[in-house]
């Protein structure tokens, strides 16, 4: 049995989640209050239920992380990137801009997909995430063209640990352009790792991959110790080639 969490209740040893069944199951209950997502997030433990779940806690083991330097950038991207550039410098097309509209890229990835329902993001979450923002622990990474929101990304940041949550886009590449914006940010900022938390076959295509759970919470530990990111600006990735 998992433990419940009640309001109060601190999270138990990440070393107790579950290895069977639900393997990274650490704990249910308790609230998505800002206070108890920074703590989770500080213990390597992230949210996911879905709609009608009491809300599930986690640790995965192993950990699937993107480190910034390892991000691969296709051929197509480059040449979406180059695009989206040079347009942001001459006509303003396309612009890339952070933390705009925090709340409309939540619920723009919780849409449902082409290829399936909504996803795991409630009501409940985009609450708790807003009010992340607002303390200044949560940013969001924006594609527009011609003043309509195309894709975009989001995420927590601690220190100089950022956890990836969810992407979304609306014409082809947006969202790859607001995560290769937000790496080349990052990356800059000394953020070497971020957290992708389960294994899927499109984080791999972008240069993430799993790495033991011990090893993730030891960078964890330092990272979030380190001085935060106050000034989130976009800086255009250097690509080369066509």
């Amino acid at each position: 049995m998992i433990p419940w969490l009640g309001v109060h209740t601190p999270f138990p040893d990440v070393s107790e989640a579950l290895t069977t069944e639900a393997p990274g199951l650490l704990a249910a209950g308790g609230d998505l209050s800002p206070e108890r997502l920074l703590a989770a997030y500080q213990r390597g433990i992230f949210p996911w239920f879905s709609e009608g779940q009491p809300i599930l806690w986690w640790s995965t083991d192993p950990r699937m992380v993107l480190h910034t330097d390892e991000f691969k950038i296709s051929a197509s991207l480059k040449k979406t990137l180059k695009k989206v550039e040079k347009s942001a410098r001459t006509d303003g097309h396309w612009q890339v801009r952070f933390d705009s509209a925090f709340e409309r890229v939540m619920r723009a990835c919780a849409a449902p997909r082409r290829d399936g329902p909504g996803t795991w993001i409630s009501e409940d979450i985009i609450r708790g995430y807003t009010g992340l923002f607002k303390l200044g622990f949560a940013h969001s990474s924006e594609v527009w063209l011609d003043g309509e929101l195309v894709g975009g990304a989001y995420g927590v940041s601690i220190g100089q640990m950022f956890y990836g949550e969810s992407m979304f886009a609306r014409v082809p590449d947006a969202s790859k352009v607001a995560l290769a914006y937000l790496v080349h940010f990052l990356k800059l900022h000394g953020v070497q790792m971020i957290d992708c938390q389960q294994e899927t076959g499109h984080l791999a295509s972008l240069g993430a991959r799993p790495i033991p759970r011990g090893a993730f919470l030891e960078h964890l530990k330092r990272a979030i110790a380190k001085p935060r990111i106050r000034e989130w600006q976009p800086i255009p990735p250097v690509v080369a080639g066509s």
